[in-house]
């Protein structure tokens, strides 16, 4: 039997008040998974699914690529490939996050989000570079393109398939609070407009123009390494425990109003997986029994548990308030401390 509880929260609207009331929660560890492996699921669900609309669109493409030769619409067709397949270590990354911790990953497997985000960046390099030589190839060894109508029907294809795919992921994405799935819907919105470019390439080589076609593919390429750039920051971000610093902002100003706080003092919050965890100390009464601090311990990460988005579990220190001429009791531990 799960254990709930039902507790009053000072300060909040008689509405929030009867939420709580109706649907009593709980920060017990077996409850936090629950929510944890329900978005989970949800970004599995997203990113199978995503992964069915760009390899039906990229799969139209290749049909047509074979047919017209057209260079523009294969870097676009090998970039909404190569999105595709993106889907695939960030749906292992999912799959292994909901893995419990062990006694050797005592924090779980959510990191695994963060080397799928590699991957992405470079399968995303791959896909530039190859779409970079075949564009080149081209302007050195300029050739028509056939079926004309048929390239601009694809561009058209690969315009909707992304872009709903785009809204699919950054809907999923910000309600599971996903970094990795935003960006790669992000990443899909951009393979939309690279898709129009191609456009621009059809109707150049509808005119006649031979050198449209390879220089569009030269945008695109350009397009490309954009999103590189721009994917290779957040995984960088992510990878060195970046956050937000309105969400530190935010925790600060929660643990600020808890009963019995008197100051506020290291707070740490990362990232793992698309879950939150922070880490505070917490200044207190000096007088305050065991008990006392404890309390205004578990009040402080209760705090944070509703103020922080997709946090999961805070660990909280608490230090008594100094007094003049007192000793320093955190000085044993001043050897330790690195440059």
């Amino acid at each position: 039997m799960s254990l709930r509880h039902e507790h009053p929260h000072p300060g909040t609207s008689p509405r929030h008040r009867l939420r709580h009331l109706l649907a009593p929660h709980s920060h017990e560890a077996a409850d936090k998974l629950d929510p944890a492996l329900e978005s989970s699921a949800r970004g599995l669900r997203a990113l199978w699914i995503s992964l069915a609309v760009l390899g039906l669109t990229a799969l139209v493409q290749a049909v047509v690529v074979a047919v017209s030769g057209s260079v523009a619409l294969l870097g676009d067709t090998v970039h909404n490939a190569a999105d595709a397949l993106t889907a695939v270590p960030l749906a292992l990354a999912f799959v292994l996050g909901r893995r419990a911790a062990t006694r050797r990953f005592t924090y779980g497997y959510g990191r695994a989000e963060d080397l799928a985000g590699v991957v992405i960046v470079l399968t995303i390099a791959a896909s530039a570079a190859f779409a970079g030589w075949t564009a080149v190839d081209r302007l050195l060894d300029p050739r028509p393109v056939d079926h004309v109508p048929a390239v601009a029907v694809a561009a058209l294809v690969g315009f909707a398939g992304n872009e709903w795919v785009a809204r699919y992921r950054i809907r999923v994405g910000r309600a599971i609070g996903s970094a990795a799935l935003v960006a790669d819907g992000l990443h899909a919105r951009t393979d939309g407009f690279t898709s129009l470019a191609v456009l621009l390439g059809a109707g150049g080589s509808a005119l006649g123009l031979q050198l449209a076609d390879p220089v569009v593919g030269l945008v695109i390429t350009a397009a490309i390494v954009l999103v590189l750039r721009d994917a290779a920051r957040e995984v960088f971000r992510r990878v060195l425990d970046a956050v937000d610093p309105a969400l530190v902002d935010r925790a600060e100003r929660a643990l600020t109003r808890v009963p019995g706080v008197r100051g506020v003092g290291e707070l740490r919050l990362r990232w793992i997986g698309h879950r939150l965890r922070a880490e505070v100390a917490v200044v207190v009464d000096g007088g305050a029994t065991v008990r006392e601090a404890h309390r205004i311990a578990v009040d402080a990460e209760h705090a944070l548990l509703h103020a922080v988005p997709r946090l999961t579990a805070a660990l909280v220190h608490t230090d008594p308030e100094p007094v003049p001429g007192e000793r320093d009791p955190h000085l044993p531990l001043a050897h330790h401390a690195t440059a």
